[in-house]
């Protein structure tokens, strides 16, 4: 098995980073992963309770995270967007600002905000909220489920380019890891820097594969 991997490696060592990567134009509505993110604009209400007009071209120069959920008023929902709120310091660290968004109105988004957390609501946060009434925002992203007339659980992680760097959809009973989504932030980020490609579980401080020289990886973290 390790002759095989080594076979792969020294093979990978001639390609691009790209094609390494096997990176391809996959879609999601208007979205294109690795092409430019679509332009969206809407209102946001912020933890202040204050409410105005976002664009994407806002964080131009930051990552964001554009974080979907299906509806506000639900039970789900609350738990992960209060996690996201709470490891909000964690990704502005990494010149990365979080926006949480539904198909709710945001009139909507912040009587939910007023609610006690006791009572299922969202109370104190550290992140926005944005609005998209009109779903056409979260058409253009391809996570609008027309059946049910709300978004369903997704994630996108745009760079400080405004090329989007990756999508992940969740069945809407099923909530996300914000440590994940990190992880995933601090990876892409590192990639960037040092174009070395990281592999399972890498978070920072772990060995990346340098394509130059593949085969060292996995002579040193490989398992008979």
């Amino acid at each position: 098995m390790f002759r095989h991997l080594t076979r792969i490696a020294t093979r990978t060592m001639n390609l691009t980073a790209e094609a390494a990567l096997g990176r391809r134009n996959v879609s999601f509505g208007k979205a294109k992963l690795l092409g430019a993110a679509p332009e969206f604009k809407g209102e946001a209400v912020f933890p202040d309770f204050s409410t105005k007009e976002i664009k994407l071209s806002d964080y131009k120069g930051k990552y964001v995270v554009l974080f979907w959920y299906p509806k506000d008023f639900t039970f789900v929902c609350p738990t992960e967007i209060i996690a996201m709120s709470e490891n909000s310091k964690a990704f502005k660290d990494l010149n990365c600002e979080v926006i949480t968004a539904s198909c709710d109105t945001a009139q909507s988004h912040a009587d939910w905000m007023k609610q006690p957390r006791k009572e299922g609501g969202l109370g104190k946060l550290n992140v926005p909220i944005l609005a998209d009434p009109s779903k056409q925002i979260s058409k253009d992203y391809g996570c609008f489920l027309e059946d049910k007339g709300f978004s369903t659980r997704a994630t996108y992680i745009i760079d400080d380019k405004g090329n989007l760097r990756h999508a992940s959809f969740n069945d809407p009973p099923t909530g996300r890891n914000p440590e994940e989504i990190l992880r995933i932030v601090q990876a892409l980020q590192y990639y960037d820097k040092n174009g070395e490609l990281c592999p399972v579980n890498w978070k920072p401080g772990k060995d990346a594969i340098n394509l130059s020289d593949a085969k060292s990886y996995f002579a040193k973290n490989a398992k008979d």
